[in-house]
């Protein structure tokens, strides 16, 4: 199915899956605007294609943010059909670190959850008033349970999933598309530093292969890889009692 989209606002674009989609994107003839923090990443992948316009921003900071978003807020004919929320970090260890980890909880939080909540406050108001647009949020199949050592982590994916269906829900009448994109395990630096192991990994190349297929048909969720995803959603409805014997049996180790 081809794409529909003339133009696409790519978060956390400076490495990893939001890279790969940004150029990948960028190839289809997609007008990229790229945003992260780190300027020389994004003046690196800018050079790639001139399709991709390198925006540094910060996900956190709702007044730069703001200021940095004029560029579709203020010309509507750069205003994206296509969003894809996926700024976020990955900070991992167990509840009995938290007191000297407090600090990544409420980071993770800021960037995880709140980075999302920013970048919709300024975008859909404009996307009422067109009636159209696809906004698409990068969560993780780590939202569906509570997992052990994600006590920073988790929690916000969790909040990812039932955030992207509330937008669902409330945002059909308008003739917004919402998807939520729940991978697994992918090969990227983040990923790398992880010391246990991860089940079903995909490459990246596959990941952006998933995510642009899924929301090219315009796909409320896209989970990958299949049954990895699908042993963790099923995780959802598994008896309590079921799932915590399942965790200290066959996840956690202490």
């Amino acid at each position: 199915m081809p794409h529909k989209w003339k133009s696409a606002w790519i978060t956390g674009a400076s490495s990893g899956i939001g890279r790969n989609l940004a150029i990948e994107l960028a190839k289809k003839g997609i007008k990229v605007f790229a945003s992260a923090r780190r300027e020389e990443r994004l003046s690196e992948i800018s050079k790639i294609s001139e399709n991709i316009i390198p925006l540094v921003m910060d996900v956190t900071d709702e007044k730069k943010l703001t200021e940095a978003t004029k560029i579709f807020t203020e010309d509507t004919n750069n205003l994206p059909d296509l969003i894809i929320l996926n700024a976020g970090i990955s900070r991992l260890f167990t509840v009995d670190n938290l007191d000297q980890n407090y600090d990544l909880v409420k980071e993770s939080i800021d960037i995880n959850y709140f980075g999302v909540m920013n970048c919709i406050k300024i975008i859909i108001p404009h996307f009422i008033k067109r009636k159209s647009g696809h906004i698409a949020i990068m969560s993780s199949v780590a939202g569906y349970r509570g997992l052990p050592n994600s006590i920073a982590y988790s929690p916000t994916k969790a909040a990812l999933i039932n955030l992207a269906e509330v937008l669902k829900s409330e945002l059909r009448q308008y003739g917004i598309t919402v998807s939520l994109i729940n991978p697994g395990f992918v090969d990227t630096d983040a990923t790398k530093v992880n010391k246990f192991p991860m089940p079903s990994m995909v490459s990246i190349e596959y990941a952006t292969k998933k995510i642009i297929t899924g929301l090219e048909k315009s796909k409320y969720e896209i989970i990958f890889p299949f049954f990895f995803g699908l042993a963790l959603k099923m995780m959802k409805i598994m008896p309590n009692r079921l799932y915590f014997y399942f965790v200290n049996k066959m996840v956690w180790k202490k």
